[in-house]
């Protein structure tokens, strides 16, 4: 375990003996998620890919062995601490009624009407060739290029007739480039351009400018064309025609390098923050570009196969990875004249929380709790209102992710993990219409067998005559459900806890994770929130502030506190600490702790011997 394990567990150990000191029935069950990519990662480490080495049975097999000596490790540091809980009884979700009370969940959601599936862009990982869910993206700092892209007009008397009032040829006839010019930081989507997005309502200029590469037209919203031509090394400039967005809607540009034409196309999504107020579109890599293309019958191109790299069907980048393709294709529109700027520029960018790689939206199928069907998300924004928060300000954090939270995906595409064990029509893709009962008859299974049941079931075992008809799904579900699910698989299977929690008690990441996976699967399944309260706690930090980092050397571990200190030590400090903010703690720190846990301890000694006397 390392300090945050420790500070949680800590947290929670108070507050189980505080209310059992109270004359409270408080008890404490222990728990961990078992399935997912780390496990995954670790058995790769040793016996290779699942199917190679090993079969998927095999490779399951060894995720579980893993997993539960991982538990078993944890289980005495815990103890160590002194935390007080059912530790020959704890919940795991690789336990076979677990597994199955997960899946009976998923059935529960499918019930209601929360769950679709969709085919839409995503968040995916190329390292774990996976879809991720917003629980499991954070966001790190990234160097990428920002380039301004050439599109040309191809039609500059029509464009002409629109931007500069002009019916006749002399606008695109004085010698000069006609262009809409976009801004983006992923070089690597444009060969799955599709359209350009330009807003309807804001206003657009043409600016006439001269440089090494002679006289040019461009088209930029208004608000931008100060700094845009700027960053151009444009000094000069003529504003030549100007239209609203919604004049151009339908016009034809050149592809910057590809023999095809795209439309200019409106969006409501094109802001004038940063860019040009022209938008690179492309459906296959972008959720608002997704959309806005749907509304124009503007399909998807499925450049990409699952580990990022360009399919061979790909014209110039065939097998190039999106991570290492940029350079070329910032060159190649360097040689086609194609390139207004470029530069380097650190922003903030998502990454997958496990394995810290960069991550990209690809547009795939996948299996989605819906946020809007039968008003889940307007039922969750009620929910959190009646509950308690610990701080105060979690409620409004909570309710911000909420109002910015697509669809979750459930689905992933991996090995070790709970099963999506569900039979759809092969020609439309709908679920099976007796799919309740079925879910039930595959959860029996698996509470005896676990999760490889599911693997090892032959449709005709459930379904007889129609097998012929529907296939099973093969993917895995989301770990966030695993967990999100507790509420279902360990308060109402346990006589001596109660739907629902009195309290979720986690650091602040969880308003993200746990606390958000828990609500979305409790108000998709019972209609109310899976607790009354919730407590965030902060993060653990060195003396100055900073992170915990072994190339600092500032790493405080639990194991060695205990060892030279003691586990009361540790205990007093996480106590004494406001666990509301981030948390200081260094070798020094804990010392005067110590001598503040003597000072205590003598006085008490003091009391009772004077007590005695």
């Amino acid at each position: 375990i390392h300090i945050g394990h420790a500070v949680n567990k800590v947290l929670k150990d108070i507050i189980v003996k505080a209310r059992t000191l109270d004359g409270y029935d408080a008890p404490y069950v222990p728990g961990w998620d078992c399935h997912g990519l780390p496990i995954e990662h670790q058995v790769e480490k040793k016996h290779g890919k699942a199917g190679v080495k090993l079969d998927f049975k095999a490779f399951r097999q060894k995720c579980r062995e893993y997993a539960l000596r991982q538990v078993d490790g944890q289980r005495k540091d815990f103890i160590r601490l002194g935390v007080l809980g059912e530790w020959d009884r704890p919940y795991l979700s690789v336990d076979f009624k677990y597994e199955a009370d997960i899946i009976r969940s998923l059935g529960k959601i499918a019930a209601n009407g929360h769950l679709v599936k969709g085919f839409k862009p995503v968040y995916w990982s190329v390292v774990g060739a996976s879809a991720l869910a917003e629980a499991e993206v954070e966001y790190q700092d990234k160097t990428s290029f920002a380039i301004d892209v050439s599109f040309p007009v191809v039609d500059a008397v029509a464009f002409a007739a629109v931007a500069a009032g002009s019916d006749n040829a002399e606008f695109a006839a004085e010698g000069a480039s006609l262009d809409v010019v976009i801004w983006t930081t992923t070089p690597w989507t444009l060969p799955a351009n599709q359209a350009v997005s330009i807003h309807p309502d804001l206003t657009y200029q043409v600016v006439q400018y001269r440089d090494a590469g002679g006289l040019h037209r461009s088209l930029l919203a208004a608000e931008l064309v100060a700094p845009t031509l700027a960053r151009w090394g444009v000094e000069s400039f003529e504003v030549v025609g100007q239209c609203q967005g919604r004049a151009l809607e339908g016009l034809l540009l050149q592809h910057p390098f590809y023999q095809r034409q795209v439309p200019l196309i409106l969006g409501e999504h094109v802001t004038t923050e940063t860019g040009t107020g022209a938008v690179h579109t492309a459906p296959d890599h972008g959720l608002e570009d997704f959309e806005v293309s749907r509304q124009y019958d503007i399909g998807t191109l499925n450049y990409l196969d699952d580990h990022g790299v360009y399919r061979d069907f790909v014209e110039l980048f065939a097998g190039e990875h999106v991570y290492k393709v940029d350079e070329k294709i910032v060159a190649l529109l360097r040689e086609r004249g194609r390139l207004k700027a470029e530069e380097k520029i650190t922003h903030s960018f998502p990454h997958c929380w496990r394995t810290k790689t960069p991550l990209i939206f690809r547009a795939t199928p996948q299996w989605f709790v819906s946020m809007h069907e039968n008003n889940l998300l307007d039922t969750a924004r009620e929910a959190i209102r009646h509950i308690a928060w610990f701080p105060e300000w979690g409620q409004a954090r909570m309710a911000s992710m909420l109002d910015n939270s697509p669809d979750w995906c459930i689905s992933r595409q991996r090995t070790w993990g709970v099963p999506i064990a569900l039979f759809v029509e092969k020609r439309s893709g709908e679920l099976h219409p007796d799919t309740g009962r079925l879910i039930e008859q595959v959860a029996q299974r698996v509470e005896v067998d676990g999760m490889d049941a599911w693997w090892d079931l032959q449709i005709e075992e459930l379904l007889g005559d129609e097998a012929g008809q529907y296939e099973k799904v093969t993917d895995t579900l989301d770990v966030w459900f695993d967990s999100g699910v507790s509420h279902e698989a360990v308060l109402r299977r346990r006589e001596a806890l109660a739907y629902p929690a009195d309290l979720y008690l986690e650091g602040s990441d969880q308003h993200r994770g746990w606390f958000q996976s828990s609500l979305k699967a409790a108000i998709a399944m019972n209609g109310n929130a899976p607790y009354r309260a919730v407590l965030t706690h902060g993060f653990t930090v060195d003396a100055e502030g900073r992170k915990m980092s072994k190339s600092l050397g500032n790493v405080v571990a639990p194991q060695q506190v205990i060892n030279e200190l003691g586990a009361d030590i540790l205990r007093l400090w996480v106590a004494s600490t406001d666990f509301s903010g981030e948390m200081s703690v260094s070798d020094e720190i804990l010392k005067r702790t110590a001598d503040s846990y003597r000072r205590i301890r003598n006085t008490l000694r003091f009391l009772l011997a004077n007590l005695e006397g």
